[in-house]
């Protein structure tokens, strides 16, 4: 068998992105007998080309699935142009994750602002966060980064590898703009979010980010107004998002 199809099932077959070092790790005796010697760093490069022609035939528009570098790692998943397909295919399996429109604006917050403690993502949201920090500690989707060097040494936080994995990221790098992160939302929960009451629309009918937030905060202080909750497609049963408290 060959150095790519070896890489090929093993990339297949992890349920967590795989490392250069540990397919290194894994093939390294079949690399050793095709070079002939005991070489880490040879073998090593063996395996990154190996891997670049696989990403490369992969990439291919005959292929649904594409080899991906995230979190550090690679794994295989589907296609951009295949999400719309593979998305109802999902739904109809089990219901989706469910986070709130509080809980994504946290989140966000988080992502952008890392490291970051829950009075600065307050004084942002302009409510009180840490029911919702507790809710996204618990899904794993951000942890803590030590304290902050100031009166009361607050808790830090930032976001993690599972948000990473989650959102199909390589590292936060890859974050869109705030500009592109509205129209992503939009986009992504137009089946999903309607019009919240008195709320500005946009284009596709869906209230802009600024609205949506400051809606959220009103909502959030009126215990007799509905919720509006964002549906992420993920792995997981459905929850629901702790309230939260006035700032």
């Amino acid at each position: 068998m060959s150095l790519k199809a070896k890489l090929e099932a093993i990339i297949y077959a992890a349920e967590t992105p795989i490392t250069l070092d540990q397919l290194t790790q894994l093939t390294k005796e079949p690399a050793i007998t095709e070079v002939g010697k005991d070489d880490s760093n040879d073998a090593k490069s063996r395996v990154r080309a190996a891997l670049n022609e696989l990403i490369a035939e992969y990439a291919s528009p005959a292929h649904g699935v594409e080899i991906r570098e995230v979190a550090g790692g690679y794994r295989m998943s589907t296609k951009p142009e295949q999400h719309d397909v593979v998305r109802a295919f999902a739904k109809s399996l089990k219901p989706p994750i469910r986070l709130s429109l509080p809980a994504l604006e946290t989140l966000a917050v988080i992502a952008y602002k890392q490291p970051v403690t829950v009075p600065e993502i307050s004084d942002i949201r302009g409510v009180d966060s840490g029911g919702v920090i507790a809710t996204l500690l618990d899904r794993k989707l951000i942890t803590t980064a030590g304290r902050k060097q100031v009166i009361g040494r607050p808790i830090l936080y930032k976001t993690t590898k599972e948000f990473l994995l989650r959102f199909g990221l390589k590292d936060v790098n890859e974050l869109p703009s705030m500009e592109e992160f509205e129209k992503l939302v939009s986009e992504s929960f137009e089946s999903d979010l309607l019009p919240l009451d008195g709320g500005v629309a946009d284009a596709t009918g869906v209230p802009s980010a600024e609205t949506a937030i400051e809606e959220s905060i009103e909502t959030e202080n009126n215990e007799d107004a509905p919720r509006n909750d964002i549906h992420l497609v993920a792995s997981g049963s459905t929850t629901d998002e702790p309230q939260e408290s006035e700032g």
